[in-house]
């Protein structure tokens, strides 16, 4: 029998989630808590498998209270539970120990494939959630191919047009001539797929190739 600690602080949800795993021969509910300090004090009591942790709670969060607990009981499993489908939010729960992450919209199938992946020792990611870290995984190897393709002096000149010089002063500034200024502007706009200098610009913060 997985037995699983319910942690939220919405009694309408708790009593939900209790609704679907009540059908489930494999999985006793043990208990709830509505906040972090709750989780921890369930959890010295009595014997939990794995914990169904809400991100946003009072007291402390999920995210504070995955690290306190994994520190105390290693052994628990955490399943992060949220509404928020965001790379931050995702990275800083599995940075705390959570061994899974599935949003509150997920269905009581994958619920339970959830619950039963980390019982047996394996993370799960809902999809949603697994497209959003790829989503991001392809951004960053994007925006990093893009700045290995850019020069040291390219870069130097793509901060000067941000920061608003002319032409003229980009090429005092940095001891070059006007026509390799305007050489280095069409590469930038070739490279960071901009027409002008305002989407240049853009993308390149956008891409936080400039800050």
């Amino acid at each position: 029998m997985i037995k699983i600690l319910i942690s939220d602080d919405h009694q309408m949800f708790i009593d939900g989630l209790k609704s679907i795993l009540n059908f489930s021969e494999e999985i006793e509910v043990v208990g709830q808590a509505m906040s972090g300090k709750e989780v921890l004090s369930f959890c010295e009591r009595k014997e939990v498998d794995i914990v169904i942790m809400d991100i946003n709670m009072p007291e402390m969060d999920g995210i504070e209270t995955t690290k306190k607990l994994i520190l105390s009981h290693p052994k628990v499993k955490i399943l992060g539970l949220s509404m928020h489908n965001d790379r931050s939010f995702i990275s800083d729960m599995l940075k705390a120990g959570a061994h899974g992450y599935i949003l509150k919209n997920t269905g009581a199938q994958d619920l339970l494939a959830a619950i039963k992946s980390l019982h047996q020792g394996e993370n799960y990611l809902g999809d949603e959630v697994k497209q959003t870290l790829l989503n991001t995984f392809i951004k960053n190897t994007f925006k990093q191919q893009v700045s290995e393709k850019l020069s040291e002096r390219e870069f130097e000149v793509l901060e000067s047009i941000a920061s608003g010089l002319t032409t003229n002063e980009i090429a005092d500034k940095l001891f070059i001539s006007k026509n390799t200024v305007e050489t280095h502007r069409k590469n930038l706009l070739y490279k960071l797929g901009a027409k002008n200098t305002a989407e240049l610009i853009k993308n390149a913060y956008k891409k936080r190739l400039i800050q």
